[in-house]
């Protein structure tokens, strides 16, 4: 049997309160549904069940685990990541993708040449960037994941179509002049 692949849902913040509640920073679309997806893995294993959750503000909310009882239990799991497994998740609407369905895809250009795979999906204060592990490379590049420069995904088939801009997957100091 494989293990479920995991998405990250949350972060474990500060304890709230003496009576085990702690904030949790969401990563999902409406903080309430966290609770929706059933116990939420970390990653030493343990599983972490919630028994009561209410919403704080923005994309925090305040969480109870069942066996979390004091405010030291509580602080024991900050800054732990949570996660779900993708099969609890809703599938998302045509045109989003969860980061966990297109890391691995291999990355090909309309030709079919193939380029490498994703690694990963970064955002560093302006629009997501697909980070290209390059084929028999240690070296990645980013691409912007947009319509134009990332035209074809095809999750079933594993992998997505680019069309890189100029100079995009040149090495570094080795331009033209």
């Amino acid at each position: 049997m494989t293990s479920p692949r995991l998405v990250q849902v949350g972060v474990v913040g500060a304890a709230h309160g003496v009576r085990g509640e702690a904030r949790v920073k969401t990563f999902t679309e409406d903080p309430v549904s966290l609770s929706a997806y059933g116990p939420l893995s970390l990653p030493d294993g343990r599983t972490l069940t919630i028994a009561s959750l209410r919403p704080l503000k923005g994309d925090m909310v305040v969480a109870r685990f069942k066996g979390v009882d004091t405010r030291e239990a509580a602080e024991a799991l900050a800054r732990q990541p949570l996660y779900a497994p993708r099969e609890a998740l809703p599938e998302p609407d045509e045109d989003e993708f969860y980061h966990a369905d297109l890391i691995g895809l291999r990355v090909e250009t309309a030709t079919g040449d193939l380029l490498g795979a994703v690694s990963a999906i970064q955002n560093f204060g302006a629009d997501d960037l697909l980070e290209i592990r390059l084929e028999g490379s240690r070296r990645t590049v980013y691409l912007p994941f947009t319509k134009t420069v990332v035209p074809t995904i095809d999750i079933a088939g594993g992998r997505v179509v680019v069309e890189p801009p100029e100079g995009a997957l040149d090495e570094p100091g080795k331009r033209d002049s």
